[in-house]
């Protein structure tokens, strides 16, 4: 087998793997909690359901439709760009890794844009979503409600009241909600970074990348 050959199917691995946790996670929460409820599983970690429209970590200012076009454009790029640097013979098997991690957790939050609307009930807060049958759920393609999950107060206080302007105000380090498609997003990206920026920066000035 040729060593591009292998490095595709590590970076298929990889996505298959990623899409396949996060989904399981998401139906599960979906199915079992009704959004806004918690299962505490320490003072500082949470199984919080919310939904939203928005991008990673909960936030929301561009419309559902606008999002998952730019989502879908997004990962086609990044799957084509993969595709060919899986064929050059330096290619890191870590870069592929990666790069794959970045692709699999954008493409977890688009499966919720694009299907969940159709195939879940909507939660009216009294009772979890149901799976139901395709085209009869709680909205039309693109309009799904992507999941989240994961809060992580690590820590939950209040300001000294001498703190001047903040004083006496709750403080909560780490208040973002996300999902496991998120978290394979912002550690895939954050490693490229720090490991690989002198490769991205060849990537982005149209240089031949050549990975270490």
């Amino acid at each position: 087998m040729k060593p591009e050959t292998k490095r595709r199917l590590l970076a298929l691995a990889v996505i298959v793997l990623i899409l396949g946790v996060d989904q399981v996670l998401k139906i599960w929460v979906k199915t079992h909690l009704c959004p806004g409820e918690s299962i505490r599983m320490a003072d500082w970690a949470y199984i919080a359901f919310i939904e939203n429209k928005g991008m990673a970590f909960g936030m929301d200012f561009v419309g559902t439709w606008l999002l998952c076009i730019f989502r879908l454009v997004a990962v086609g790029l990044l799957g084509w760009l993969l595709w060919r640097l899986a064929a050059r013979p330096k290619i890191s098997w870590a870069f592929v890794v990666l790069v794959s991690m970045v692709l699999a957790g954008a493409a977890g939050n688009i499966i919720d844009n694009v299907f969940y609307g159709l195939v879940f009930s909507d939660s009216n807060g009294l009772t979890p979503a149901t799976l139901v049958p395709f085209g009869q759920g709680y909205g039309s393609l693109m309009e799904g409600k992507v999941v989240d999950m994961f809060y992580f107060p690590i820590i939950d206080t209040n300001w000294p009241q001498w703190m001047p302007l903040v004083g006496g105000d709750h403080f909560v380090f780490f208040s973002p909600i996300f999902n496991f498609a998120d978290a394979a997003i912002t550690t895939g990206g954050a490693l490229l970074v720090i490991c690989y920026y002198k490769t991205l920066n060849r990537l982005i000035s149209r240089k031949t990348p050549d990975p270490d």
